[in-house]
């Protein structure tokens, strides 16, 4: 329908997502962000599920994404979370999601700030709410 009717998405130049899991195996939250970003015109690229905040900050080094899509289930991971949010660029914004971050208000100092999707209807609200240039 997207094609047959021209209908690009949200933006003119669809902003670029990466995704992955630091802890979770079985990605079914990422399998929703997807669904939702298809339908929003976001590109993405999945990298996988059960990465190290090293092969997940290379990718973002490399690719220069706009959006970081994150799940984390458990609190041990709050090092690791960290990690990624002292070294990844500068454009890239962090939306995590997932049991962690729901339950908990502060997991995890981030200076640069990251998004916390709590369900998808935030993260569509974020998604409606995106500017490229900002």
């Amino acid at each position: 329908m997207e094609k047959n009717n021209e209908i690009k998405g949200l933006w003119e130049e669809s902003p670029l997502m990466i995704t992955a899991t630091l802890d979770d195996a079985w990605g079914i939250g990422l399998k929703l962000i997807h669904l939702y970003a298809d339908i929003a015109g976001l590109n993405y690229i999945h990298l996988g599920l059960m990465l190290t905040s090293g092969q997940i900050l290379d990718e973002c080094i490399k690719k220069q994404p706009d959006i970081l899509g994150l799940t984390i289930l458990r609190s041990d991971m709050q090092d690791e979370f960290e990690k990624i949010c002292r070294k990844i660029p500068d454009k890239t914004r962090i939306v995590a999601g997932g049991s962690v971050i729901k339950s908990e208000s502060e997991f995890a100092e981030c200076e640069k700030g990251y998004y916390s999707a709590e369900n998808a209807l935030s993260f569509i609200k974020y998604l409606l709410e995106f500017d490229c240039g900002k």
